[in-house]
């Protein structure tokens, strides 16, 4: 599609009659679409719904979903429920297995304070108290 925000098919660009038109559908269906909460566009401060590149595709997958598949909009927002929560369960399991590597035996705190593997050879950053951190040593306890 040549229509783009700087490349980015997520940038919020489209208004609702645009995204409708590129999507085949009529304005209101997109704003039914968006109160069953199926495809929620990002929202302007005057709350107006702005569109992406993605929404776009993913409204034209609701339509064939719909329309080929015979599926209700009930079980269209299950449907795309669960890929998004596939999706997420899939990038912990990448996260999950990076730790489980072999070739990962340095495990320390990230920005977040979730526990990341870092390849070998790598040095931390001492963190002190002064630039904001903590160090927090653990033992198990021995029964």
């Amino acid at each position: 599609m040549a229509l783009q925000a700087g490349g980015r098919e997520d940038a919020p660009i489209l208004t609702v009659s645009a995204a409708a038109e590129l999507a085949g559908m009529h304005p209101q269906t997109l704003r039914q679409y968006d109160r069953l909460g199926i495809v929620e566009p990002q929202r302007t401060r005057g709350r107006g719904r702005r569109y992406t590149l993605r929404d776009v595709a993913l409204l034209r997958e609701v339509q064939r979903l719909s329309q080929e598949e015979g599926i209700n909009l009930a079980g269209i927002k299950r449907i795309l429920d669960l890929q998004r929560e596939l999706a997420q369960v899939r990038s912990e399991l990448d996260n999950l297995r990076s730790v489980v590597d072999p070739g990962h035996r340095v495990f320390a705190a990230g920005p977040t304070g979730d526990v990341v593997a870092l390849p070998r050879g790598t040095r931390v950053r001492r963190v002190t108290t002064t630039n904001g951190g903590a160090l927090v040593l653990w033992r198990p306890r021995e029964y």
